[in-house]
């Protein structure tokens, strides 16, 4: 058997580096762009940030320095007790809704995983709440939590007195009602997000374990629960950065009232924003806010992910 000459190795192109230096020229352009569609905004916000500067200080944004305050906006929110309720009530929002909305979706999902009779019809129904408008949504709940409204009337059936609560002027009960909103609307989307995982759960793992002797439960939580894992994270990232930003259902049901009983982060900047008109400040809070979400969110991750 002759012996085989060994192949000669590869070479390098001699015009790779012009091929490479000819991309990045044609793609610059469109880099370019990106780079100020993304940059610019923080850029602007943080210069306005430094300063008094409103729309109603007679001078146009790029002259904002001459209302130049230093860090001023950013030690008055230290202070300002209205910005760290609304920020607590927020909290409180995501802290309820997105565990509840989580398990009603797992447990929803865990039922639509098998073939039932009239599961594309329920499935529709189900997924419905999730393509209504919000501020529709917000318009819908506001009719059924008055005082004689729908909910009182059902309420009515089990006890021997009228019921005639003011859902929406009590302080306590309306933020109930807003959670309740939230809760119905959104959790047909953890529902789909949860039943997608359930179904790439590997079927023959699953009856493996059971002719071994697992249980139901066992099965759950040693199989099913670790290969949902990175589903069940990005599911719950999803809602609690959503539920961070509710605004339209909860300003059509209260408009973050009685008094600032309801009034989330997103409305108390909606408030100050078009009512107080100090866009300066405003600027502060936003920029605050996002640092704050962003090292709560990467330790967030890291932590869901372990």
């Amino acid at each position: 058997m002759a012996d085989r000459a060994p192949a000669p190795a590869a070479q390098p192109r001699a015009d790779a580096p012009e091929t490479a230096r000819l991309g990045f020229r044609l793609t610059l352009p469109a880099q370019i762009l990106v780079l100020f569609i993304s940059v610019f905004p923080l850029l602007m916000q943080l210069y306005i940030s430094l300063t008094d500067w409103s729309p109603l200080s007679g001078v146009s944004w790029p002259h904002a320095w001459e209302y130049w305050n230093s860090f001023a906006n950013y030690t008055d929110i230290l202070g300002d007790g209205r910005l760290w309720s609304a920020l607590w009530r927020t909290a409180l929002v995501i802290a309820v809704c997105v565990p509840v909305e989580f398990l009603l979706g797992l447990a929803l999902a865990t039922l639509f995983v098998d073939d039932f009779p009239g599961k594309r019809v329920a499935y529709s129904v189900l997924i419905m709440p999730m393509m209504v408008v919000p501020a529709v949504a917000g318009y819908m709940f506001f009719m059924l939590f008055q005082s004689g409204g729908p909910v009182n009337d059902i309420l009515s059936w089990f006890t021997p007195e009228p019921v005639t609560l003011a859902w929406l002027s009590d302080p306590t009960l309306a933020l109930v009602a807003v959670m309740v909103a939230d809760i119905w609307q959104w959790t047909p989307l953890m529902f789909l997000i949860l039943l997608a995982g359930l179904v790439g759960v590997p079927d023959d793992q699953l009856k493996a374990a059971a002719l071994l002797g697992a249980s139901p439960w066992a099965r759950f939580r040693t199989i099913v629960i670790p290969r949902m894992k990175t589903i069940i994270v990005i599911a719950l990232s999803i809602r609690v950065i959503e539920a961070f930003k509710i605004f339209d259902t909860l300003y059509i049901m209260t408009g973050g009232g009685p008094g600032v009983a309801t009034e989330t982060i997103s409305v108390y900047i909606y408030k100050i924003t078009t009512q107080d008109l100090i866009w300066g400040y405003v600027a502060a809070i936003a920029l605050f806010i996002l640092v704050a979400l962003s090292v709560a969110a990467v330790w967030a991750m890291k932590r869901m992910a372990k």
